[in-house]
């Protein structure tokens, strides 16, 4: 009696379309974000960096963003934005002008020196002024070489607490957001941000970690 035989290319064949309907469901539940605003990873960040430059009252304060824009439209009295490699902030101030608000998301990571960065911020900012910074822990390596970005550090909250402190800036709040869901949804992509998407912290798990800090008096 002959025996049926399956080819290895039958069951190879099936997990190809399995993994493919897969790779579809996970681009319709979490899409790429075009913007990185609109990245899930963000969104308690944002709102609480808002809420913070709210309750400052932009409209009577000069700012200046590192290597950004994001907050232009901002009823701000005035504002800069101070781009890479123009402006490099681990090089020497020279002089250069100061701010009441100056806002570092994203950056610290990048540069070859955090404590130089750390204390130019205080440099940049007005006696009394505010400083903001943000910046990734459990994310994966992200590198632009052709921009010059490499991908140096990670801070945890009580780092990121004591690199400001030691650059001589008073930290008024640490904030921390992230969850188990987001860290792994991060590995191929930054997927935007869905009303399905949990915004739940685990502390133990910061995916972004931030700090509303002041210069000394």
């Amino acid at each position: 009696m002959a025996r049926c035989v399956l080819s290895p290319r039958v069951p190879r064949k099936a997990a190809e379309l399995a993994a493919r309907a897969r790779g579809a469901r996970d681009r319709l539940l979490y899409p790429e974000a075009t913007a990185g605003g609109e990245q899930w990873q963000r969104i308690p960040l944002n709102e609480a960096v808002r809420r913070h430059i709210d309750a400052l009252g932009p409209q009577h304060l000069t700012a200046a963003e590192i290597s950004g824009a994001a907050y232009a439209a901002l009823p701000w009295k005035r504002f800069e934005s101070l781009d890479y490699p123009e402006f490099d902030l681990c090089a020497p101030l020279d002089g250069r002008g100061t701010y009441d608000v100056v806002i570092c998301e994203q950056v610290i990571e990048h540069v070859v020196d955090p404590n130089a960065a750390a204390a130019n911020l205080r440099g940049l900012c007005n006696p009394g002024g505010h400083v903001i910074v943000s910046t990734p822990f459990l994310i994966r390596v992200h590198e632009l070489p052709m921009y010059g970005m490499h991908d140096y550090w990670r801070f945890t909250p009580r780092g990121l607490r004591t690199l400001l402190e030691r650059a001589g800036l008073e930290v008024d709040e640490i904030g921390s957001w992230g969850n188990r869901s987001v860290v792994a949804r991060n590995f191929d992509r930054w997927p935007a941000y869905r009303r399905w998407h949990s915004l739940r912290n685990e502390p133990d798990l910061p995916v972004q970690v931030w700090a509303f800090a002041r210069s000394p008096g």
